[in-house]
């Protein structure tokens, strides 16, 4: 059974900083590019950033030089620090893993992200 579990989020002033964490389990972790999404209110959901299993990472313009994403393949965990947020950073924040182009990809529960003015 495949689990994709978030962790850290929570509410925070304009300007702060959290870290959101996803534990994996159920799939060959180091395989599998994994990435974070977000939904906001009467929002489709949306890339913020990815990670290749060769730790290639990529980006939404929107988040770039405030976000980052890593892994740790021996936790089978994936971390996304967001630094410099901003109100419209608010948005449920999902875990996925993909396996290669073609392949499954599993979804998280999410976690909720408020950024406060």
């Amino acid at each position: 059974q495949v689990q994709l579990v978030e962790s850290g989020g929570g509410l925070v002033q304009a300007g702060g900083s959290l870290r959101l964490s996803c534990a994996a389990s159920g799939i060959t972790f180091s395989i599998n590019a994994m990435g974070w999404y977000r939904q906001a209110p009467g929002k489709q959901r949306e890339l913020v950033a990815t990670i290749t299993s060769s730790r290639s990472t990529n980006y939404a313009d929107s988040v770039k030089g405030r976000f980052t994403i890593s892994r740790d393949n021996a936790k089978k965990t994936v971390s996304l620090q967001m630094n410099s947020l901003k109100v419209e950073d608010t948005a449920v924040y999902y875990c996925n893993s993909a396996l290669g182009a073609t392949g499954p990809r599993y979804w998280g529960q999410g976690t909720q992200v408020t950024v406060s003015s």
